[in-house]
């Protein structure tokens, strides 16, 4: 089965929208510092895949869920590890 090519462009778009969160994620991990992430912007950048998530549910779209979803629980964990290193 061969993927057209918006398929394409769509599979390589959610994989480098999943992939970077990954090398934050990482970074905060292993410095235990996370004073350079801002609290604002992953708090609503967590907000916006959560409702990018609610829309693809909402019209059983499963690519948008599945990539949303990815990307909301990768943000979540850099939105926790700030909350769990925030004295930095």
């Amino acid at each position: 089965m061969a993927l057209s090519l918006p398929d394409l462009v769509g599979t390589a778009a959610a994989l480098c929208s999943m992939a970077s969160f990954t090398p934050q994620i990482v970074k905060i991990w292993r410095e235990k510092d996370a004073s350079s992430i801002s609290l604002r912007t992953y708090v609503v950048t967590v907000t916006g895949f959560a409702l990018w998530t609610a829309y693809g549910v909402l019209t059983a779209s499963w690519p948008v869920i599945g990539a949303n979803s990815v990307c909301l629980a990768l943000a979540a964990v850099i939105l926790t590890l700030k909350w769990r290193y925030r004295g930095g």
